[in-house]
């Protein structure tokens, strides 16, 4: 009999591909069985988050949920990812229940891991053997017309805030070969929907012997057919003209861009060891604009920083109101042990950051709420996510548009009499928004 595997992948689109990468290696291996019913299976491996606090409590709830299975037909409990990596000696110490600890670069030792576990030993595999560059099989966990591709691993920006590079290491680019290789894989499975990430795509190339840099690979990968080719976290510093022609003039590169500024005041940017200061953050978004009338920007904050002062959150604030982002995320501080900022004194309390990423959504989504209205009575291209119900001869779909990019954006909720496919791209006029500011119409 097949020992049965299931996993739980939390945290961002890079560690879900890191299990996507896991699940394809098992299932070449005939031991085992890939199994979506968690309470069917005998292992459960865990790849965990451990970006800032919240992910971490959630990463540890989920081992300690799967701990206590074990007193029913659970028989092993695998934790890898960035809990894994960081904080070994701890979840081996204080959950003893855990069966195997894996490190990030150690995931190609899964299956033996799983093995020895299930001989009730304890495990704890942490040899640096994954290359990057490798082209490894994927089991996709994404619906099917989207994919996730990550370019690079690892981080050498060193913000102050952040335990990437701690985690992950330096940045190493894939080599443009290898992901060529692997999007003409997704392409062949049918995926419309390109998303390229790494923890900072902009950042691409540099570290390779013959620079290849970011729009090279778009050039690339746009002659390629994919409808859509979207890429995620691009650094302010590192977008340049060349960039935003590539974009420009592409027909399938989506004119998204995600830019995590973090902050805007000059001395709290220092302090976070960001590569970039308020004039020159400013210039690129005015540079974006000029260039690309219709581009999305999305953007990242975190208030609270420490040493923040009220005027200096009000910059902040102030920013936010005049630049008026398409898409926003805001987060509270958090104070992650082994980073710099975690040293530095005057440290915000929680109630006072709460507050202010509260003050920060309340003028995005008046924001946001103002864009939305602007799309009503508009027809508008979508990629069909989801059938969302279905009422005698009407069916409900949920889609995204240009602007969005998957579970962190804006969706569109449509009807239709017709029978859609998931991943069909389609026209809908817009009549309304609901209270999220999500568009609701109907096929065209």
């Amino acid at each position: 009999m097949p020992i049965k595997v299931g996993f739980v992948s939390l945290g961002c689109a890079k560690n879900q591909i890191d299990t996507e990468y896991m699940l394809g290696a098992m299932k070449k291996n005939k031991k085992f069985e890939i199994v979506s019913d968690e309470n069917s299976a005998d292992v459960i491996v865990i790849n965990t988050c451990a970006f800032i606090q919240s992910a971490k409590e959630e990463a540890i709830d989920t081992i300690l949920e799967f701990c206590k299975k074990k007193e029913q037909n659970l028989k092993s409990v695998v934790v890898t990812g960035c809990l894994a990596q960081r904080y070994k000696e701890e979840i081996l110490k204080n959950i003893p229940e855990v069966d195997a600890v894996i490190g990030i670069n150690s995931q190609a030792l899964l299956e033996t891991a799983i093995e020895r576990s299930l001989e009730k030993e304890k495990v704890e595999l942490f040899e640096d053997i994954e290359c990057l560059n490798q082209n490894k099989e994927r089991v996709l966990t994404t619906p099917p017309h989207y994919a996730y591709l990550k370019i690079a691993e690892g981080c050498n920006n060193f913000c102050s805030y952040c335990a990437i590079p701690k985690i992950r290491g330096r940045y190493v680019s894939k080599s443009p070969e290898e992901i060529l290789k692997e999007a003409k894989w997704l392409e062949e499975k049918g995926i419309k929907e390109l998303i390229l990430i790494a923890q900072d795509t902009t950042y691409y190339g540099h570290d390779l012997k013959e620079e290849f840099k970011l729009e090279d690979l778009l050039k690339k990968l746009s002659t390629l057919n994919f409808n859509w080719i979207r890429f995620l976290y691009a650094y302010p510093e590192r977008i340049t003209e060349s960039l935003i022609k590539t974009i420009k003039e592409s027909k399938n590169i989506l004119p998204y861009f995600d830019i995590p500024i973090q902050h805007i005041n000059d001395d709290i940017l220092k302090s976070m060891n960001r590569k970039t200061n308020k004039k020159q953050i400013l210039e690129k978004i005015e540079l974006i604009r000029k260039n690309i009338e219709n581009a999305t920007l999305r953007t990242s904050l975190i208030v609270g920083f420490p040493g923040e002062t009220e005027k200096q959150f009000k910059e902040l604030l102030n920013f936010v109101k005049e630049i008026k982002f398409d898409r926003l995320g805001c987060f509270s501080y958090s104070q992650e042990e082994g980073t710099k900022a975690a040293l530095l004194e005057n440290q915000i309390d929680e109630n006072t950051k709460e507050k202010r990423r509260k003050a920060i959504y309340k003028i995005s989504e008046k924001i946001l709420k103002q864009k939305a209205l602007a799309d009503v009575e508009k027809t508008i291209e979508v990629i069909v996510d989801q059938e969302v119900d279905t009422y005698i001869d009407v069916t409900i779909y949920m889609s995204r548009t240009k602007k969005d990019a998957p579970k962190v954006d804006c969706v569109v909720f449509f009807s239709t009499e017709k029978k859609l496919k998931i991943g069909d791209i389609v026209n809908v006029y817009i009549k309304g928004i609901d209270r999220n500011s999500n568009l609701f119409g109907v096929l065209i």
